[in-house]
């Protein structure tokens, strides 16, 4: 005799995501005010920052303001020790950073109660949310997100990991943070590289998602390539909003194999890879939305006008839509990996028309090998003698 149990549950995350400019400015409680709903039995919890070395060397003064906002409102006990880590790539490329977190945890007696805080870009904020869900099975994280990259799209999400065997994102944890505080305040101090790079996930979810945004996009381009704020605030709220809203109403843990949200990912993730990621993420997928955009004209989707707008669209903001790389036989092996990353069926996101995106599950080589080759001519045709 055989007896089946089956066991079903739901349960519900709810985080806010918030905007604000002066986080630590003694006069801004925004997260006082987040403490404060979170208190309870009269309990003190524990704050631990871990920082971005890059945000530190254009705001050196953070760490005595984070020290001087919480002597002024003394609802948790701040751990005096900040960690200070590698921002971008190499964040994610370097397991002993895992290990510092948890062994702060360790030494410092964080408990599940407590919170680790990340400020930085998407990177910092990936590893420290996957060390925060390893330690106790998971202590609170708050994510304080310093780049347009992290502002519009990753710091807003339910993912968290670290780069393994050479592979982007292998190792890492579905947990959602229990807050993100927007500071509009950090984009100010970007380099030009990094305010373009994370354009590229506005035009992303423009083009799957909200054809007006895209109009917005295109419009404002030239505003947003000359480093615009107010432009740049509407993008990143705009397109945290977008992100939040699919997230909330699909697959969040992405138990399936679907995952439109990354539109032109399949071969940014490689790209980044065999440039020894040089090249920023934002950019690799620039590159990404603009192979599969001309592909999903290739093959009669997309209308050739509709087309030319969107590659002209990224051209204005200033980014590249190619990159030598994408001739390398290598980089087709970024479907193969993409597949196996999301498990089941490869599924890839098309664009059917700016603003409707469509999957499929096969992609022709041989087309995107044509597609590279005009991608390449285009460009050569557009640098300048």
């Amino acid at each position: 005799m055989s007896i089946s149990l089956q066991q079903s549950f739901s349960v519900r995350f709810t985080y806010d995501v918030s905007f604000t400019e002066g986080l630590f400015d003694s006069t801004n409680t925004l997260f006082l005010e987040f403490l404060q709903k979170q208190a309870a039995g009269g309990l003190r919890k524990k704050l631990f920052f871990v920082l971005d070395d890059g945000v530190l060397k254009y705001h050196p003064e953070l760490p005595v303001q984070i020290q001087t906002y919480f002597r002024r409102y003394p609802l948790v006990e701040l751990i005096s020790e900040l960690l200070i880590v590698p921002g971008g790539e190499a964040a994610k490329n370097d397991p002993t950073l895992v290990d510092k977190i948890v062994d702060a945890v360790d030494r410092h007696g964080i408990d599940r109660h407590s919170y680790i805080v990340a400020i930085g870009g998407g990177s910092v904020l990936d590893m420290v949310g996957y060390a925060a869900a390893i330690s106790h099975r998971g202590i609170r994280h708050i994510r304080i997100p310093t780049t347009v990259l992290s502002q519009n799209d990753s710091g807003v999400g339910v993912k968290n990991g670290i780069n393994f065997r050479g592979k982007k994102n292998f190792i890492g944890t579905f947990a959602p943070p229990v807050a993100v505080l927007i500071d509009y305040s950090f984009l100010t101090t970007l380099d030009d590289r990094d305010w373009r790079a994370g354009i590229s996930e506005a035009v992303k979810v423009a083009l799957i998602k909200d054809a007006p945004f895209f109009d917005w996009l295109e419009a404002h381009a030239e505003r947003l390539a000359d480093r615009d704020l107010e432009a740049m605030k509407y993008l990143v709220q705009r397109c945290a909003e977008l992100h939040m809203q699919h997230i909330a109403g699909g697959d969040p843990f992405e138990m399936g194999s679907s995952r439109p949200l990354d539109f032109g990912h399949w071969s940014a993730h490689k790209l980044e890879q065999l440039t020894d990621f040089e090249i920023r993420h934002g950019e690799a997928v620039a590159i990404g939305i603009a192979l599969d955009t001309l592909y999903s004209q290739q093959i009669g989707w997309l209308s050739e006008a509709e087309a030319s707008r969107i590659l002209t669209t990224l051209r204005t903001l200033g980014f590249q839509v190619f990159h030598p790389e994408l001739e390398n036989e290598a980089a087709l092996k970024g479907l193969s990996e993409f597949r196996e990353h999301l498990g089941g069926q490869l599924t890839i996101m098309l664009l059917q028309s700016i603003g409707t995106g469509v999957e499929v599950h096969e992609m022709d080589e041989n087309r995107i090998r044509e597609v590279i080759s005009i991608l390449k001519h285009q460009q050569t045709e557009t640098q300048p003698a």
